[in-house]
């Protein structure tokens, strides 16, 4: 059977011992399949996820498509919402806003992701108590990931890991399983693909539980084109990170502005200092004058530093009370057992 036709089989992984179905039903689980001009694929993902998980809601998330997504998806049974506002980010907003699961699968709605994988991925999110599994992608065939996107990832990944510690190795998959403790308690700032990205951080940054697996990633099928820009959507990626490390670690962010601030003030300044001492006159004034106000910037970028990293303390804590408010993902002692 050609491989197109395996994807969406629904075929789950030997050795879990779990039911599916059993799982549905003690669960409510939502997939969520963000699309933006996907008539092509929409059908073929909803009928893959729905042969894994039969009792799950379908849930096509229409970004103001211009073709037909929304009545393909319609007529292979899933429910469409619209959501007007461009952007991946405003979609996951909307989607944790207005859904209620106690597990949410998101998926492109390309056909690149296996969705044999999401049983696994279920499985680990509520035997592990998590919030978060990343589905890492596997590409089947070297040509299926553009050499752009797979350096950028690796980037991404090495820049996050130096910022907040960590990072998962594929940062940028679309494919994720999250608990509702995170979809209710998550504050989407992002409005388009640096979505990815801030998941990851403030998963990071709360210090949730979170794992990743790896599954396999298909080229899209014929007639599917790509919405991504290497070049465009990595800037806008590489300068959120830093933005969310503004934000995140304050003190650090205008730590380093002030130490560079510091250093190009005691160039300047150290010469004309010298000469002082040596001849009594400041001949350099306006270089002084630099110096000087270099210096001031420097003090004043950590005394911004120093408040803007308590008021990130006191964010973090308010955050923190309110995911605690949510009960874990975790199965009830019944899960995996065959359902009645």
């Amino acid at each position: 059977m050609p491989e197109e036709e395996n994807r969406g089989s629904g075929t789950i992984p030997g050795g879990l011992g779990l039911d599916i179905g059993s799982i549905a039903a003690v669960r409510r689980i939502t997939v969520c399949i963000p699309c933006y001009n996907e008539a092509t694929t929409v059908a073929r993902v909803v009928a893959g996820f729905r042969a894994v998980l039969p009792a799950a809601e379908m849930v096509v998330l229409d970004n103001a498509s211009n073709d037909n997504t929304a009545a393909v998806a319609t007529a292979a049974g899933a429910r469409v919402e619209q959501v007007h506002r461009k952007g991946k980010g405003n979609v996951v907003a909307w989607m944790f806003a207005n859904l209620e699961a106690d597990i949410y699968v998101m998926v492109d709605g390309d056909l690149t992701y296996d969705p044999a994988a999401v049983s696994g991925a279920i499985s680990r999110l509520t035997a592990g108590n998590l919030d978060l599994v990343n589905i890492a992608r596997i590409p089947v065939h070297g040509q299926d990931s553009r050499t752009g996107h797979q350096w950028g990832n690796r980037l991404f990944q090495w820049i996050v890991r130096r910022m907040f510690g960590e990072a998962p190795g594929d940062m940028l998959s679309g494919y994720k399983v999250f608990s509702r403790r995170l979809a209710k308690t998550f504050p989407v700032l992002s409005s388009g693909f640096e979505i990815e990205t801030e998941i990851i951080v403030h998963v990071l940054e709360m210090r949730l539980p979170w794992q990743e697996i790896r599954a396999p990633y298909y080229a899209r099928p014929k007639g599917s084109t790509s919405k991504l820009n290497t070049l465009s959507d990595g800037v806008r990626i590489l300068s959120f990170i830093v933005r969310l490390f503004k934000n995140e670690h304050p003190l650090a962010f205008f730590g380093v502005t002030g130490l560079l601030f510091t250093i190009a003030g005691l160039v300047l300044g150290v010469p004309v200092v010298i000469h002082y001492f040596q001849t009594g006159f400041v001949p350099k004034f306006p270089t002084a004058f630099l110096a000087a106000t270099l210096m001031v910037l420097a003090l004043l970028s950590l005394a911004i530093g120093l408040v803007l990293d308590t008021v990130s303390a006191g964010r973090r804590e308010v955050k923190r009370l309110v995911y605690a408010l949510y009960a874990p993902p975790r199965m009830p002692s019944n899960f995996g057992r065959p359902s009645r």
